[in-house]
């Protein structure tokens, strides 16, 4: 399932508190991100549509859950990132961020850690 960017907004409101009505998403989400009320609205749609939320009647609104899990979410797009910039690998990723000093001392010190828990 393909999440869009503006739907990811949406998804981490639901990832850290649920269930949530759409007047407690507007609230979240709306403002910082400078969206309408009907932007948010056409947002949950899209998420419903596509099974990545559910809504549960509770009198006069709904209350949106999410279906898809932020860590399947995250799995799918660290996988797409790879296969689309890095053929699939991870090591030519974490040797551009290096080249381009992106990744902090407290980076480099837990991807060694990362490194030697895998060659156990």
């Amino acid at each position: 399932m393909k999440i869009s960017s503006a739907e990811s907004v949406i998804m981490e409101a639901l990832w850290r508190r649920q269930p949530l009505t759409s007047e407690a998403i507007i609230a979240e989400v709306g403002e910082p991100q400078g969206w309408t009320e009907g932007t948010v609205k056409q947002l949950i749609s899209r998420l419903l549509k596509k099974k990545a939320i559910t809504a549960q009647a509770e009198g006069r609104r709904y209350l949106y859950s999410p279906v898809l899990t932020r860590g399947a979410y995250v799995e799918d797009e660290s996988r797409s990132l790879l296969d689309r910039l890095f053929d699939g690998r991870l090591a030519p990723l974490v040797s551009h961020l290096a080249e381009s000093d992106k990744l902090s001392a407290a980076d480099i010190a837990e991807l060694k850690a990362l490194v030697e828990k895998i060659g156990k």
